[in-house]
């Protein structure tokens, strides 16, 4: 089992375990975890940049940057869906101290569902150093609404301003750890407001990851997985929604929160969880029995994405969907910068990449992005050839979704059943028709 512990202060000594398991978050500047909010400086782990959170959230964003680090810092001893188990031990500083041990096993099986490993916590009394928060100057919005820079939470961000009374406003809540992303998001962002006129929106953007180098200076294992990221994003997303008490929309489409697996060949690391309805459920259980603010809303659950474009497209005219929904990014992978090519620029091969085509084909919107062209170059084919799941969704396709296949899906009793083969099925029929 690895153990890492997050920490406030640089220890005095550095040894190896301190130095293999140390994650520094201080208050004033980066340590192994560099922590910022966008246009206003470092975020300590107070996180008193954004006004005055629920003490639990402050914690729960704590035990997800834990979570990410150590998630990051743990390579897997294989890949694709022959994926291992990993233990992994975290402790965190958390001011609601007797709320966090009593559920530490709710938050162990929430963990493990989200990344197929085994996790355990352990927590010890806060003692961060004290934050002034900032004065909250700015309206308290109606709903906070994640935006990633992938096409679903652009549309969840576009539809929420549309739906948005006279005087009422929203704010976005993003997460980056490369460069590439933090772009991305403020173009979206200034898109949607220019789109749909109304309030001005709040936009936080988090820079938060773990730094490249222990605190011995050695450089840390990497892993590239890291599907925690989506439990500090959501942590993030609750922690301001917390301020004001106000709901937290996570848009993503419902077929890809279902997900089918394709075959069997793609269970384990080739099946995410993010905003399963089991996955959510669960969460959001944790949450209300430590005291946390956990009112989380999948709008879309019952939309296939085409089904998402459409309702763009039905808003801003077919022509603006496409100018819109074309510079989002749902690709997966990041592996062609190895060819030279930016991370930026979408495989179009990936499970991502193909439900988004087939949304663009099902709602009979121009797709304008520009997915890589291998062109001459015959290693970057091979490439794309060995990460292409296009054959895998044929067969998906000519398999079907039948009634055992939602069974399998795990779903919680407050989902039904028949609204999930309909579900399926309609994101099953969007697929096929792109290789019709």
């Amino acid at each position: 089992m690895r153990e890492f512990q997050l920490q406030f202060a640089e220890p005095s000594t550095v040894d190896e375990q301190t130095a293999k398991g140390g994650l520094c978050w201080l208050a004033d500047k980066d340590s192994t975890i560099k922590a910022s909010l966008a246009n206003l400086g470092h975020l300590g782990p107070s996180l008193g940049r954004i006004g005055e959170a629920a003490d639990p959230n402050v914690d729960f964003v704590r035990i997800a940057v834990a979570v990410y680090a150590a998630d990051r810092s743990v390579p897997r001893q294989s890949g694709g869906s022959n994926w291992n188990r990993r233990s992994i031990k975290v402790t965190v500083p958390v001011r609601a101290l007797s709320q966090w041990e009593a559920s530490a096993s709710e938050l162990e099986a929430v963990v493990n569902l989200l990344t197929g490993d085994d996790w355990t916590f352990e927590f010890v009394e806060d003692n961060a150093p004290t934050e002034m928060a900032v004065d909250e100057s700015p309206p308290a919005p109606a709903r906070v609404v994640l935006l990633s820079g992938g096409a679903d939470s652009a549309v969840g961000a576009l539809l929420s301003r549309s739906e948005l009374k006279d005087g009422e406003r929203q704010a976005l809540v993003s997460h980056f750890n490369s460069g590439v992303l933090g772009p991305l998001q403020r173009s979206i962002a200034d898109s949607i407001a220019q789109l749909v006129p109304g309030e001005e929106q709040q936009h936080f953007q988090f820079h938060i990851g773990r730094r490249g180098k222990r605190l011995d200076g050695v450089e840390f294992a990497d892993e590239q997985s890291t599907r925690s990221r989506s439990l500090l994003f959501l942590a993030l997303g609750l922690a301001v929604a917390s301020v004001h008490q106000v709901p937290l929309w996570i848009p993503e489409n419902g077929f890809a929160s279902l997900n089918p697996p394709l075959g069997m060949e793609r269970l384990g690391s080739l099946s995410t969880r993010t905003t399963h309805p089991a996955f959510l459920a669960d969460l959001s259980s944790l949450l209300n029995g430590v005291g946390a603010h956990g009112e989380i809303t999948n709008p879309f659950s019952g939309n296939t994405k085409g089904e998402m474009f459409h309702r763009v497209a039905d808003l801003i005219g077919t022509s603006a969907a496409t100018s819109f929904l074309s510079t989002t990014n749902s690709c997966s992978h990041t592996g062609q910068r190895t060819f030279k090519v930016s991370s930026s620029t979408p495989c179009g091969v990936c499970f991502g990449c193909v439900v988004r085509r087939a949304a663009f084909a099902a709602a009979e919107v121009p797709d304008e992005t520009q997915y890589i062209d291998a062109a001459d170059d015959d290693k970057l084919q091979a490439w794309l050839d060995k990460n292409s799941i296009e054959e895998a969704v044929r067969r998906f396709v000519a398999r079907g979704v039948k009634s055992r296949d939602v069974i399998a899906l795990s779903l919680p009793s407050s989902y039904s059943a028949a609204d999930a083969l309909d579900l399926c099925q309609r994101g099953s029929q969007e697929l096929g028709e792109l290789f019709a």
